[in-house]
């Protein structure tokens, strides 16, 4: 059964950084996407970033580009984010997210298997 477990959310004042990871397994196929999305209170959920582990291809969302990251490391079955210069408007609930076919798109509507999300929080 496909299971995805994020961690690393917490409290950071302005500015700081935050490395959120993302556990995946029970995939039986070699190549599927993962995506980060988020949500904030009274606001839809948004698309942050993917990356495909076909190909290596990348995306983000254009609040996050020059400041997040989003990287796997194959061998652990993880994906991480990086999340540098974090601003107030960063702050929500960030979810990982897993799809097959390994296309790299951040619509929500695209991912079938979600994890239960971490929070972060940004304020001083």
């Amino acid at each position: 059964q496909l299971q995805l477990v994020e961690s690393g959310g917490g409290l950071v004042q302005p500015g700081g950084s935050l490395r959120l990871s993302c556990a995946v397994s029970g995939f039986t196929v070699d190549y599927y996407a993962i995506g980060w999305f988020r949500q904030a209170p009274g606001k839809e959920r948004e698309g942050v970033s993917c990356i495909s582990t076909s190909v290596g291809s990348t995306n983000y969302a254009d609040s996050v580009k020059g400041r997040f990251t989003i990287s796997r490391d194959d061998a652990k079955n993880m994906v991480y984010l990086q999340m540098n210069s974090l601003k107030p408007e960063d702050t929500a609930v960030y979810y990982c997210a897993a799809r097959v076919p390994p296309g790299c798109t951040i619509r929500a509507d695209r991912f079938d298997s979600w994890g239960q999300g971490t929070q972060v929080t940004v304020s001083s």
